[in-house]
């Protein structure tokens, strides 16, 4: 197993919100995706970050070994999109996989071709981002293609592999509730979609953006009704799928 560089936004030692139990997280930099609701620009440089090598996150994950195992959790590997560096990945995954970890990869599904069969030999869970279900309303909200998702989630049916699929709920972007049906239709018929997150937009990255002096389009955007998140998780429960 070589060692490899990576590019490192931030770490998260406790997380609870990226997989099942308490988990160690590594946000990694590099996005080309650019989401209109994206909380954290400033992932979106592939060398925006700390640079560091996969031996030294491995080091850091085997101080928490005993932690993570106790907790029933593992190690999730996000961004950015963590596609971008997928030797970074794919070693870090390796290693944790001989301590015996649970692994789980955060992605759109975007870069799935640079995810090769090893890479996800050593991945446990994909939580998996489908942004928007029409072709258009994905290039609106991201800026580009739908397909390569898809592609990538048959892929993943195709191979057995677990998915949580993440769905943000963005009030005039992601709400239409047709797309919604159609998506959650096609989740059930996959086959390996164990749960379905609906994640009500926020704007807890605006900030971000100021900082950045980007132009946040969803500055007058409010978030989700109670209503509105209750008719969305509806339509995926129609299709018999786990929502949360």
């Amino acid at each position: 197993m070589e060692n490899v560089t990576g590019y490192l936004h931030s770490v998260e030692t406790a997380g609870t919100l990226d997989g099942p139990g308490i988990r160690r997280v590594l946000f990694l930099n590099g996005c080309p995706l650019k989401c209109v609701y994206c909380h954290n620009p400033d992932t979106r440089r592939y060398k925006g970050g700390t640079q560091t090598d996969a031996y030294t996150e491995l080091r850091a994950i085997a101080k928490q070994k005993e932690m993570l195992f106790s907790m029933k959790g593992g190690v999730t590997i996000s961004g950015g999109e963590p596609l971008w560096q997928p030797e970074f990945v794919k070693t870090v995954f390796e290693g944790c996989k001989m301590m015996g970890l649970h692994t789980a990869l955060d992605t759109s599904g975007f870069l799935g071709p640079k995810a090769d069969d090893e890479l996800l030999s050593f991945t446990d869970l994909v939580l998996l981002d489908i942004k928007h279900f029409e072709p258009e309303g994905y290039k609106r909200v991201t800026g580009v293609d739908l397909q390569p998702t898809l592609d990538f989630a048959e892929r993943l049916a195709f191979m057995n592999r677990p998915v949580w699929l993440r769905f943000v709920l963005v009030p005039g972007y992601t709400d239409h509730m047709d797309a919604i049906r159609k998506m959650a239709g096609y989740l059930y018929k996959l086959g390996n979609v164990e749960r379905v997150e609906v994640l009500p937009f926020h704007k807890m990255g605006e900030y971000k953006w100021e900082a950045l002096d980007m132009n946040y389009e969803l500055f007058d955007i409010e978030e989700p009704t109670t209503d509105l998140i209750t008719e969305t998780k509806a339509q995926f429960e129609k299709e018999g799928l786990v929502v949360y």
